[in-house]
């Protein structure tokens, strides 16, 4: 549920949240079954997908050494820090030899964590962060702190929201690696011209907020996926 409007971090109280709030004000019982789906499904999926997530950690670790799972911190819901779960795709330490996002043809990409970024496998253990109220199953893709700090006053609205797994922008920018392949600072370019343009699809689902659109954003994620 939403936080009254006097309680949500200073940063958030600006003339530019203050639409999406109201908005989101008026979706009251949606919001709360959002939740509900978030719990019910992710604990099923969980254990259904058990077996699986164990194949795929036990693979990792003989692939590569380091440990199964990648936890880095992350901005959700109200600006609050978080670590999200992954399997690693990457070498151990990836983060601290280079930028944090990724370029197509990075060489910290492991061989198999090629394959888990093609079909998205490695974000499974995000159900996890779903289960704990951290992440939704849709929403806005939750960023490193880094990048949360270069928010424009709007771009916080995204925080309303509990981070998701998936996204229009998801969909969109599903070759985003490919996007930075060529240039010279990933930083800035990710800053400066990809962030903004993921952030007009971002607040335009903020803007039109429903059950069925963020229906329609799972099943089209499983087709971009199989695609």
């Amino acid at each position: 549920m939403l936080r009254r409007w006097e309680d949500l971090p200073k940063r958030m109280q600006n003339e530019a949240v203050r639409p999406y709030y109201e908005q989101l004000q008026k979706k009251k019982v949606s919001l709360f079954l959002k939740r509900c789906i978030d719990v019910s499904l992710s604990s099923a999926l969980l254990l259904f997908l058990a077996p699986v997530m164990l194949l795929i950690g036990i693979a990792v670790r003989l692939d590569s050494p380091g440990p199964a799972l990648f936890r880095q911190v992350r901005v959700t819901q109200y600006g609050r820090q978080f670590r999200i779960f992954k399997f690693r795709t990457m070498v151990n330490h990836a983060d601290r030899m280079g930028t944090q996002v990724t370029a197509s043809g990075d060489a910290r990409i492991t061989r198999l964590g090629r394959k888990l970024r093609h079909y998205r496998l490695d974000e499974l253990p995000q159900l996890l962060n779903i289960f704990l109220g951290d992440m939704s199953f849709v929403g806005t893709r939750p960023e490193v702190v880094k990048y949360v700090r270069e928010y424009t006053d709007e771009m916080t609205a995204t925080l309303l929201l509990p981070a998701g797994v998936t996204s229009e922008v998801s969909i969109q920018y599903k070759d985003e690696e490919k996007l930075l392949a060529d240039v010279a600072d990933v930083d800035e370019a990710y800053i400066h011209i990809v962030l903004p343009e993921k952030m007009e699809y971002n607040l335009k689902s903020l803007k039109d907020f429903s059950l069925i659109h963020e229906l329609k954003i799972m099943v089209d994620t499983v087709i971009a996926v199989f695609r």
